[in-house]
């Protein structure tokens, strides 16, 4: 049986009924087991007894009872974590304090366990992360599996639950760097489309894509939620590829990836929402470079700024660029230096 957990919502979490959580988070879990542990008062959101069906939001905290080890999420016992899984979760390490932790996750790498993710992810990786500490750093956000760059965890709940509104209430800023096909016209915007669910395949969902609402029909779409996505083209080859900064107003699911791709634009390497090959969408190249470009997803989580939740000092991190990135930006001979860390801010 795996002990008593206290986790917070996160979040990219959103708002969600209980159940759905609690599907996310422990993918074996029945929905009959869900609603037997709320019915008997096993389950407490911010410390009150819970329905099944009640609506939780980022910042909550809920109160998980000890499941049976089928039950329970994915992940490394609590002492094992490899000698090599050690050394390259510390080596992601880009900044700590005894508050929070700043990782620059690698491509490829989920953030946490759940349907199709396997058993290595951060979460499952954070005893290695303890630094002297009793409790495991905890998850505050999340990014896609195949998305690298900069990644907060906090070390206490207090801390968690401070960054975690700061992530609701949008008092953070997120710079991605993104390769995409074509040259967006104008080269410098905002996306406004709303973003809804489509269902996917398989019990967990799998293949589960969003689709793009036009912001005019977004009230004949219950389920569409606004979104908006800032873009600003750094540097661009001919008219087949774009250097792209990219700033989420919103923090949608997949947002950035099928923006991108509404605009007629995918993210090299985006075999969800980029089609096949050489694809032509609107006036882009379709998902995949050719030549020597890596066939991997170039977005990358470059900057984040956020207020410390302690010290109340303005802090900003950035991450160094993977290597199938890093290789593509050497083809391309674009200098990282060439362009400004925060183009919104010069634009504006």
């Amino acid at each position: 049986m795996s002990g008593v957990k206290l986790l917070t919502v996160s979040a990219d979490e959103g708002e969600q009924r209980l159940d759905r959580w609690f599907k996310r988070r422990f993918p074996l879990l029945t929905q009959g087991a869900v609603e037997k542990m709320c019915r008997t008062g096993q389950v407490r959101v911010d410390g009150a007894r819970a329905k099944a069906a009640d609506r939780v939001a980022p910042g909550m905290v809920i109160r998980v009872p000890p499941l049976p080890e089928s039950e329970a999420p994915s992940r490394p016992a609590r002492d094992g974590v490899s000698a090599a899984d050690t050394k390259m979760i510390q080596a992601c390490v880009l900044f700590k304090d005894e508050h929070i932790i700043v990782l620059n996750k690698p491509a490829g790498l989920p953030s946490q366990g759940g349907s199709g993710q396997g058993d290595r992810h951060v979460d499952g990786l954070t005893e290695a992360l303890k630094f002297g500490f009793k409790e495991r750093p905890k998850l505050v956000h999340r990014l896609d599996k195949d998305t690298s760059g900069v990644l907060v965890l906090a070390r206490t709940d207090r801390v968690a639950r401070a960054l975690s509104e700061a992530f609701r209430h949008r008092n953070t800023r997120k710079i991605y760097w993104a390769v995409v096909a074509g040259v967006p016209h104008p080269r410098q915007g905002s996306i406004k489309y709303a973003l809804m669910k489509a269902p996917g395949h398989g019990r967990g969902g799998e293949g589960e894509k969003m689709m793009c609402i036009h912001p005019a029909k977004v009230d004949d779409y219950p389920g569409a939620k606004r979104a908006q996505t800032d873009y600003f083209t750094l540097w661009f080859l001919g008219t087949r590829l774009s250097w792209m900064a990219l700033e989420p107003i919103t923090g949608r699911t997949h947002q950035l990836r099928a923006h991108m791709a509404e605009l007629g634009h995918p993210i090299i390497g985006d075999g969800k929402y980029g089609g096949s090959g050489q694809e032509n969408l609107g006036d882009g190249w379709g998902a995949q470079g050719g030549g020597d470009m890596s066939r991997k997803l170039h977005l990358h989580a470059r900057r984040l700024s956020f207020q410390h939740p302690i010290t109340k000092a303005e802090m900003t991190f950035t991450a160094p660029l993977p290597d199938h990135m890093q290789r593509t930006w050497k083809l391309m001979d674009w200098k990282e230096t060439d362009v400004p860390e925060d183009p919104f801010m010069v634009a504006r």
